[in-house]
């Protein structure tokens, strides 16, 4: 057990990491991006996991550091060194975690690569070698900037170095589950499909189809949850929302969610907000009535926010009116961010039936956003 944070640091920068990476990082150009290590447990190809119906997986977001570029993510880390006890934990059981999944903000500034390489990086592989799990990363604002043209400089470096870190991790360009040109992307696992895209650029029409395609192909009888991850929560309580309503939150309420409905969508995972919160949408289709859950989990090591209020929701609830459209916000963040702790989410599948478990780190390792830590995201019939 490290007892310390400079404990933790050094088992990063030495345990956590090969020599030549080690060596490596030292000898780059001050900022230049240092690839990620290929995961030392590879996700077996599509075909060959097929059968899997029990397995779990690691959901979480906002790692950025007040030190970018300086020192190895303090915050990030302690989340790291639970994460890896817990997956260890979990492969001598009937249930174990099989990979990672982050929403997006990785550091500060996406577009300079020292930050990657010095901050982050170093962390990701602690996951990937000592835990030995795959990592997979969609990208938020601070990784790519605000812009929604394609074009804009901010986007173009923050782009090119998360595709240069991530290079071992997601799909190669020229994959059957990969955008081109985006950092966009799709794998399949066990009875699970995921997609991962840039809620940046929600009105993008290229990444937008992209998508739609991937699940109109699917094979449902194979794939009976579907999972999306992406950074910016259509709801959302924290000072992302509330009384505000940002452009992509709006975007993905009047062209995503829609999508997101006639296929059956299970979970959204995303981040943003710097807490926990849950929200479950339930709706009526000709098949009968379903639900997606939209877990918010931003607590990877960001600065911490509180709840700010409720978002205005009668819009969207009178576009849905036709599908019967209600949420429900079931775990609800403090206003006082330090009793929204970092954490991260471990969710388990288990054929149809999906749960999740929220583990809060350093002080918050008690956190019980349900007023336990734990939540069923299936519905018991009446």
């Amino acid at each position: 057990m490290l007892t310390s944070y400079r404990d933790l640091r050094r088992a990063v920068l030495v345990g956590g990491l090969v020599p030549s990476l080690v060596g490596a990082q030292a000898a780059a150009p001050r900022d230049s991006v240092v690839s990620s290590l290929a995961p030392r447990n590879p996700l077996p190809a599509e075909a060959a996991s097929g059968s899997m119906t029990r397995f779990s997986f690691i959901a979480y977001g906002d790692t950025r550091g007040r030190h970018d570029s300086v020192d190895v993510q303090a915050e990030h880390a302690l989340v790291i060194e639970s994460m890896v006890a817990t997956i260890k934990r979990s492969m001598s059981t009937s249930d174990p975690i099989r990979f990672v999944l982050q929403s997006g903000d990785a550091v500060q500034d996406g577009s300079k690569g020292r930050q990657l390489t010095v901050s982050y990086i170093p962390l990701v592989n602690r996951l990937t070698q000592d835990a030995g799990v795959p990592y997979f990363l969609s990208v938020g604002n601070h990784d790519v900037g605000n812009a929604t043209d394609l074009t804009d400089p901010r986007r173009v470096e923050g782009l090119r170095n998360y595709l240069a870190a991530n290079a071992n991790l997601i799909p190669a360009e020229g994959s059957p589950r990969r955008l081109n040109g985006y950092p966009t992307f799709a794998f399949g696992y066990g009875n699970t499909f995921f997609v991962a895209f840039d809620s940046d650029i929600p009105d993008d029409s290229t990444q937008f189809a992209w998508v739609k395609a991937q699940l109109e192909g699917l094979n449902r009888t194979r794939y009976v949850n579907v999972v999306l991850f992406f950074h910016h929560p259509p709801f959302s309580s924290g000072p992302h929302g509330g009384a505000k309503l940002e452009r992509q939150a709006a975007s993905i309420r009047a062209k995503w969610m829609p999508l997101i409905r006639k296929h059956h969508v299970r979970l959204l995972l995303t981040g943003h907000e710097h807490l926990y919160e849950h929200w479950v949408e339930r709706y009526v289709d000709a098949s009968g009535t379903h639900r997606v859950d939209e877990i918010v989990s931003g607590g990877g090591g960001a600065p911490l926010y509180g709840y700010t209020g409720e978002p205005d929701l009668r819009d969207y609830l009178a576009a849905g009116h036709a599908e019967r459209i209600t949420l429900e916000h079931l775990a609800r963040p403090s206003s006082e961010p330090g009793a929204n702790p970092f954490h991260y989410v471990v969710i388990h599948v288990d054929g149809e039936k999906v749960s999740l478990e929220v583990i809060g780190v350093d002080w918050g390792r008690g956190f019980a956003p349900y007023r336990s830590r734990s939540a069923s995201m299936v519905d018991v019939p009446k």
